[in-house]
């Protein structure tokens, strides 16, 4: 199929694309279209205008700061993954957007594209999640802020007006020496996962974990972190038996099954992945302390 008949409009700054927004009824904007393209020639979505962000250069960028990163909503994902100073201080980045699509998407895909389609399988918005992030969004009264944990509203629904443009997203960054995995269990390489797992965690001088986060993608609607997981890692020493354990609770009532899987399959699989998840974390935290005591 080929997407219903439409008005093409090119916005070149930030403000014009607001004007356009409010002016134009039935409008959707256009970043990286790697989502909106297919579901419009699919006719999942018909809109009478599209304005294209693309020419708006002052979205795009990363801005490095001591405890966070700023992410322009029109970076490409590939330029994200790329970033040399993210991955050095935040590497599990680099290692869940290898995961987003393929090459290709990924050179045209935006960061705030994917946060703004908001699918519940996103690499990006598990990330905003884990780093419990804030979204930057643009209206005609100015700007306001969202946490990630207010953003998704229903499924593939985020907390973002009608008149409003998302433009940047503040990922927090974690102290030096922790530990991190990202994963996904997926039909095939490129494919929305069924499940996929994230987590960081710190380390204090004993050795116990002293903080922790764990999230799941393409289970629910949303991210879901698991705050419950992540309290009962608090405060112990890691071993086998207490990962399994964290894996258990990774069961959530909140899991859903599709057509592709059911709902208990999906817990088997993050029960799994969890604990596999943190054991590779841990793993990583005590390289990275030990890297720390041998360079003093």
């Amino acid at each position: 199929m080929k997407a219903a008949a439409f008005r093409y409009h090119r916005a070149d700054s930030l403000a014009e694309a607001g004007e356009m927004l409010t002016s134009l009824d039935n409008a959707r904007l256009l970043s990286g279209g790697q989502s909106l393209m297919a579901m419009m020639n699919l006719r999942y979505v018909i809109v009478d205008h599209l304005i294209d962000l693309n020419p708006v250069s002052e979205l795009a960028g990363i801005s490095h700061h001591d405890d966070h990163f700023q992410v322009g909503a029109m970076t490409r994902q590939r330029c994200f993954l790329d970033d040399d100073a993210v991955a050095a201080h935040s590497p599990i980045f680099r290692e869940a957007l290898g995961y987003v699509g393929h090459l290709q998407t990924r050179n045209r895909g935006t960061v705030g594209g994917s946060l703004a389609h908001m699918d519940p399988a996103a690499e990006l918005l598990g990330l905003a999640a884990l780093t419990d992030a804030d979204i930057t969004l643009s209206g005609p009264n100015g700007s306001r802020q969202v946490a990630i944990a207010e953003f998704p509203q229903a499924y593939m629904t985020p907390d973002i007006k009608v008149d409003e443009i998302l433009t940047a997203v503040r990922f927090n960054r974690w102290p030096a020496g922790h530990g991190w995995d990202f994963r996904e269990f997926a039909q095939r390489h490129g494919d929305f996962a069924v499940v996929g797992v994230g987590c960081l965690l710190t380390l204090d001088a004993a050795g116990a974990i002293d903080r922790a986060a764990v999230v799941l993608i393409g289970v629910a609607d949303g991210p879901l972190r698991l705050p419950a997981v992540e309290a009962m890692l608090l405060g112990m020493l890691p071993n086998a038996d207490l990962f399994r354990a964290a894996g258990e609770a990774a069961r959530h009532p909140e899991i859903t099954g599709d057509a592709l899987v059911t709902a208990d399959y999906r817990r088997q699989l993050a029960a799994v992945m969890v604990r596999r998840s943190l054991t590779n974390a841990h793993q990583r935290a005590v390289q990275a302390m030990n890297q720390e005591h041998h360079h003093v």
